[in-house]
């Protein structure tokens, strides 16, 4: 299977860029290639919304969310992106949470698939924990890590690891914030590389993401992944991919009505539920999944070119 990647920059670290880097990594040990023109390929892979008019090849978009922030015109940010599905022989939805969303905002689509992300174990698995000397004088590491924006909600996870925390743990927040409190055992480390990320993730024994309304977290993914307990929302997607020894915080459902996504309710850490969700993170088997559905528009007659 000869592959086209749309709308995708292998050289960001970005949620989705990251992904598609980890995707094409294990598609290619899984016997498929990838071309740079869309004329060569079997099937077109377009992340999020397409800016190409080709129909010389089936193209399957995926989804990691759609807008639905009524402080912004969501209607037009969402148009191009509808446009794509609209257009699109297959969809890929990253959480059943995706699907549900973009359903009620997009209307159903006839083919898709719910394949949640996936974590790199062969990286994870040559990366060594963290040895910093600050850190090393604490029993227990805590983390979290985020493109930090209000829903991400930082002050959350910091006021849980406050009330939950042993005697002598520390709480490292990766990623860019304005935000930094001077608490004695609350560290921010910045912006830092993807190696990086997973050598603190495999330090840590707990990740926080009290992010509300997210879709599917490849932070979530990676620490999980890394040996990390995951303590999250039950709002959104994060849910599904934290495991089901997650510390899931139970919250209000959401009607999928637009919010303002940048005032996120109030969220009481007393309310805690067992997750039912165990999917597998390991992304051979996500390659896999996306192998096998791209291949059905190949093999099985599923595309027309007048679509």
């Amino acid at each position: 299977m000869n592959v086209f990647l749309e709308n995708v920059n292998l050289n960001s670290t970005s949620g989705p860029n990251s992904f598609a880097s980890k995707l094409k990594k294990y598609l290619e040990n899984n016997g498929c290639s990838f071309d740079k023109r869309i004329e060569n390929s079997d099937v077109r892979l377009c992340f999020i919304e397409s800016h190409v008019i080709d129909n010389s090849t089936p193209m399957i978009q995926r989804l990691d969310g759609i807008y639905f922030n009524k402080q912004q015109d969501y209607s037009r940010q969402n148009e191009n992106i509808k446009r794509t599905y609209e257009m699109s022989n297959g969809v890929v939805f990253q959480s059943s949470f995706n699907k549900d969303l973009v359903f009620k905002y997009f209307g159903p689509h006839d083919n898709y698939s719910i394949i949640h992300n996936g974590a790199d174990v062969d990286l994870i698995n040559k990366v060594d924990p963290i040895h910093h000397p600050i850190l090393s004088k604490y029993d227990n590491i805590w983390s979290c890590a985020a493109a930090w924006r209000p829903h991400k909600r930082l002050q959350d996870n910091i006021n849980y690891f406050l009330e939950h925390k042993g005697q002598n743990d520390c709480l490292v927040v990766a990623g860019e914030t304005a935000m930094k409190n001077e608490l004695p055992d609350v560290f921010y480390t910045g912006n830092i590389t993807p190696p990086q990320l997973i050598s603190l993730y495999k330090a840590s024994k707990y990740f926080l993401h009290l992010a509300w309304l997210d879709h599917c977290p490849n932070v979530v993914v990676d620490a999980r992944a890394s040996g990390c307990k995951i303590i999250c929302s039950s709002s959104g997607g994060t849910k599904e991919i934290a495991g089901q020894d997650a510390i899931v915080i139970e919250e209000e459902e959401w009607n999928f009505d637009p919010v303002e996504l940048y005032k996120p309710p109030a969220i009481n850490f007393d309310k805690k539920i067992k997750n039912s969700y165990d999917i597998d993170y390991n992304m051979s088997v996500v390659a896999s999944k996306y192998k096998k559905f791209l291949g059905h528009f190949i093999n099985e007659g599923l595309y027309t070119k007048s679509k």
